[in-house]
């Protein structure tokens, strides 16, 4: 039998896996060559400024603040630290179906849209009207309960 001969693709192959090592060997000692050894200790220092960005240069004592350790809070706000606020909101009807029996209220602090169900209305509403309710997580969102005409 004749002995095998490499292919057209097995040598293309070869020449892409030898260049690829002799580029990485270029790259390496170009590194290597550009490497900055001995660097003092002032060259690899690296402030922080007031505004708390990284900078290179320290930065000035004159701007210098206290913080008392007592205002710094790590992690999130306790719900006994929470302040409680007032169930009972105040808004405006800019929506509402009879026939459907929902429609939408705009709360008047957050002019946020709230849900409202027909079940939930203690007395008639129409559109426009200003009322009073309480805010509970519905299915898809906040939900208005306890819905009333505002009398004042």
């Amino acid at each position: 039998m004749g002995k095998s001969q490499a292919t057209f693709g097995k040598k293309e192959n070869e020449k892409k896996r030898l260049k690829k090592r002799n580029e990485k060997a270029e790259k390496k000692e170009e590194r290597q060559a550009n490497a900055k050894k001995g660097q003092g200790l002032e060259e690899m220092l690296a402030y922080v400024d007031e505004d708390g960005n990284i900078s290179a240069t320290p930065p000035d004592p004159k701007k210098k603040r206290e913080i008392k350790t007592e205002d710094i809070r790590i992690g999130a706000i306790r719900q006994e630290d929470m302040e409680e606020e007032d169930p009972i909101r105040k808004g405006t009807v800019t929506f509402f179906n009879d026939s459907k029996g929902y429609g939408f209220i705009k709360d008047k602090l957050t002019q946020q849209s709230i849900f409202v169900h027909a079940n939930n209305v203690t007395q008639q509403i129409k559109e426009n009207d200003k009322v009073t309710f309480e805010v509970e997580m519905g299915q898809k969102g906040p939900s208005a309960f306890a819905v009333k005409l505002d009398t004042e």
